[in-house]
């Protein structure tokens, strides 16, 4: 999985409110229109953000995706046509911001990070998606291209429930899919620390122990972000907003569940990545205990072999049995069968072999 470090894009400290900043290498602009009421949809790109000044006002429902936050005219236009507080506008450019809702006087704003898998389903972008919600339009700013949306575009294309509702079941629908795509996060999260908790156990090499470091490190960080974003959620929950009605907040708190489910989960996932750190550590100690016990087993057969050996090593000129032809094989039988017999004692015991290996494996 992916690290992560907090880089915190903003103007320089003491800057006016609502300076943008823009980032260093911004990805090019694109901005994609989805204008529907429960007859028609229209879908289209734009090039001009003049085009879009009619539908804040219009009658039917309006999704204004913005992908690309490098234009700082446009985007300074863009907040001009549809009413935008210049501080809105600077949260939505002057990213990463904590998930949050902020209510203004002619729209809401709408901070989440979106979590989703990369290509190899080996690494996890985290990224911020901002939306601006009004009477009769949605604006969701992104810096990249590549988001968790499509199924709210079939959606509105196929002429589901959303098209018979207003700007506020769209934001519901959109909010409700971001935090849904942290689900396909969450079970590459859990098939990691099952692999982390098989090399562990089995092979605990200082790779491992970084893995499960990264590991912890992405969890902690989109516990944390989970738990933000619940809270923005539960503030379009409460009411807090004139523009959801009473019977779409039903649906936001469908959402809220979905959130609070994935925190208890990351919870979760927090503690298991503390467990196998410290099963590590115990997998790390027991291999090196027994390497100590093999080389105290070995040094202890060695003992009474190199006593026998240090005494016949003396130079003394009154040895008698030095002098016999059998000496030297018998005293090589009795070496041999010294070490045999403290082998098969320490096999008894069940300090080595088989008794050994039953003691360290635990019972079903």
């Amino acid at each position: 999985m992916q690290r992560f470090a907090f880089r915190k894009r903003g103007p320089p400290a003491g800057s006016r409110p609502g300076v943008l900043a823009l980032p260093e290498c911004p990805s090019p602009r694109r901005i994609h229109l989805i204008d529907y009421s429960p007859e028609r949809v229209d879908e289209r790109d734009v090039a001009d953000v003049e085009v879009l000044a009619p539908y804040r006002t219009s009658a039917s429902v309006s999704w204004i995706e913005v992908e690309g936050l490098g234009d700082e005219a446009g985007l300074r236009r863009l907040g001009e046509l549809f009413g935008i507080h210049p501080l809105a506008l600077a949260d939505v450019v002057n990213a990463p911001q904590r998930p949050k809702t902020e209510t203004y006087e002619n729209h809401d704003l709408v901070i989440c990070h979106m979590a989703r898998l990369g290509e190899d389903d080996d690494t996890c972008q985290v990224e911020q998606v901002s939306f601006v919600v009004g009477k009769t339009f949605v604006l969701s700013f992104q810096e990249g291209h590549e988001d968790v949306f499509d199924p709210v575009r079939t959606r509105i294309r196929e002429g589901a429930l959303v098209r018979a509702q207003g700007s506020d079941y769209l934001a519901y629908a959109l909010i409700d899919t971001l935090i849904d795509g942290y689900y396909p996060v969450l079970e590459a999260i859990g098939e990691e620390l099952e692999q982390l908790e098989d090399a562990a156990v089995s092979r605990p090499v200082p790779a491992t122990m970084a893995q499960i470091h990264a590991a912890r490190r992405l969890i902690l960080t989109l516990g944390r972000t989970m738990r933000q974003q619940r809270d923005a959620v539960n503030a379009l929950v409460r009411g807090e907003s004139p523009r959801i009605g009473p019977e779409v907040r039903v649906y936001f708190r469908d959402a809220y569940d979905h959130a609070v489910q994935i925190s208890d989960v990351l919870e979760t996932y927090r503690e298991l990545a503390i467990s196998l750190m410290e099963v590590y550590l115990s997998s790390v100690s027991n291999r090196m205990n027994e390497v100590m016990k093999v080389l105290t087993i070995i040094s202890t057969i060695f003992i009474p072999l190199t006593f026998i050996v240090g005494v016949y090593g003396m130079n003394f000129e009154h040895m008698p049995e030095l002098s016999k032809r059998w000496a030297y094989p018998a005293l090589w039988v009795l070496m041999i069968s010294i070490g045999v017999a403290m082998w098969f004692y320490f096999r008894r015991k069940g300090w080595v072999g088989a008794g050994a290996a039953q003691d360290a494996e635990p019972e079903a």
